[in-house]
């Protein structure tokens, strides 16, 4: 083993929920470059998103906090006009209006790294604010072509073509510089895909899959209309080119388009997406970096995608809140290795990542260090459930079991009873809401109960936000 630091590289794809890769068990799905870093790495079977919504989860996953105390409990951002309607920030604020302590690329920049942030951002600082020495970002529109870039701070430009290739080919060209400097770097590389728009995506791509060959979950009716059905598709295909700009072209969907149709385009971004690591990953390779990095690819959140005719994501169900949890790493982790009885939260990246490195974890970080159990030599932690936040309660989500406490109306204080309780053994698509039934509930749910009560108490808020924004 070297004894220069690992290089990292933080990868993450945009509302990729688990069930879509192969090496999660998809049997359609083309993800070859996902799984070679689960082939040559670590998989923790349980992946999940601590706030299932895209700001609010990437500001966890560089904080190494929860939301409510590196946001105080934010979601995505939205700016309050004069009128008193909301609008979508385009860039964010100067100053550290979240993420107030110490993060993960500041600590990993005093231990001697080169930061990098590449692609997707939406966190409510600027890279700089938080320890990035070097960005490449786009607005924070969701477009796959005609994206607008900044390249730290500067006047934007819009790259011809689609941004995720032009975004590879920068990746290219950082890691081929990166690999003749002498420090280890850290790179944050953030691809959108599969995240709508859908429809703005090269033609092989929609083309890849066929309707009806898509393997829907089974709690997915393709007969059942969607939330707000025909609107949803429409934002799930342009974005904002429909809700905002209400172009010609997105007010009207292909005919006989519904969820079949819509899942096979989401596939066939999710093997863009995977294309995209590809590159990222021949790149390692042919620059010489592969041994001595650090590759951990996850997700901030996954997509509903008409599970209970639930569409996109926010809420505590394993749709909206199971991603991929990779980690590869050929000078220090074990391959082809699968982790079952540990659940892995995106919280607990920031501490598992400098542990990694020896780097210390700063008291302020939430998450678990997980590397022990990612070198296998434990197999859980003291604490082997992760908690998922959302805008109303909080959940706990074990191995086997989903369980949820709404906020009581109106305040940040949990309910006495839970609205949700799964069984994900016999019941993995959540059929029969086990809150619901008057029966009682499982075994060792009191225990987590009271964990979720103690988190809860235990957990503090940020205070003071940002006032123009929410």
């Amino acid at each position: 083993m070297t004894n220069r630091r690992p290089n990292i590289v933080f990868c993450t794809c945009d509302q990729l929920r688990a069930f879509e890769t192969g090496c999660y068990g998809n049997p359609v799905i083309r993800t070859p470059h996902m799984d070679r870093i689960a082939a040559e790495g670590v998989r923790f079977e349980h992946g999940v998103s601590t706030f299932p919504v895209c700001m609010a989860a990437r500001s966890v996953m560089l904080s190494g906090q929860y939301n409510r105390s590196c946001t105080g409990g934010v979601g995505n951002i939205a700016m309050r006009r004069p009128d008193g309607g909301n609008c979508f920030p385009q860039y964010p604020e100067h100053g550290r209006p979240h993420l107030r302590e110490q993060t993960l690329p500041e600590a990993l920049q005093a231990a001697g790294y080169y930061t990098a942030a590449l692609g997707k951002w939406h966190i409510h600082s600027w890279p700089q604010d938080i320890g990035f020495d070097y960005y490449l970002i786009p607005r924070m529109n969701h477009c796959h072509s005609g994206q607008s870039f900044t390249e730290n701070g500067g006047i934007e430009f819009v790259p011809p073509g689609y941004s995720v290739d032009y975004e590879c080919d920068r990746l290219e060209e950082l890691l081929k510089n990166r690999a003749k400097a002498d420090e280890p770097f850290f790179l944050f590389y953030n691809i959108s895909p599969p995240h709508c728009p859908v429809a703005d995506a090269p033609q092989h791509y929609l083309d890849m899959y066929d309707p009806a060959a898509i393997p829907l979950r089974p709690n997915v009716d393709p007969n059942k209309p969607l939330q707000d059905h025909e609107n949803s598709l429409k934002v799930y295909r342009w974005d904002f080119r429909y809700y905002n700009h209400r172009l010609p072209e997105t007010m009207t969907l292909p005919e006989g388009y519904g969820v079949r149709e819509l899942t096979a385009e989401y596939y066939g971004l999710t093997t863009w997406a995977d294309d995209a690591i590809g590159r990222m990953l021949r790149a390692l390779d042919a620059n010489g970096l592969t041994e001595n990095t650090i590759v951990i690819f996850t997700a901030d959140h996954g997509d509903n995608l008409g599970s209970h005719t639930l569409v996109q994501k926010g809420g505590p169900n394993e749709e909206s809140i199971r991603v991929p949890w990779l980690m590869r790493w050929p000078d220090g982790l074990p391959q082809d290795a699968v982790v079952t009885e540990q659940v892995a939260g995106l919280v607990d990246i920031a501490p598992t990542l400098l542990s990694l490195a020896d780097v210390p974890v700063p008291d302020h970080f939430h998450g678990i260090d997980l590397a022990a159990v990612a070198k296998g030599n434990k197999a859980v932690t003291d604490r082997p459930y992760a908690i998922v936040e959302t805008g109303g309660g909080v959940g706990l989500r074990a191995p086997d079991l989903l369980y949820y406490v709404p906020f009581e109306q109106g305040e940040r204080r949990l309910a006495d009873s839970p609205s949700q309780c799964f069984d994900l053994v016999n019941d993995p698509y959540e059929f029969k809401n086990l809150a619901d039934t008057g029966t009682s509930l499982p075994d060792g749910v009191q225990k987590l109960d009271a964990q979720l009560r103690n988190w809860d108490a235990s957990t503090p808020w940020m205070e003071g936000g940002w006032g123009g924004w929410r």
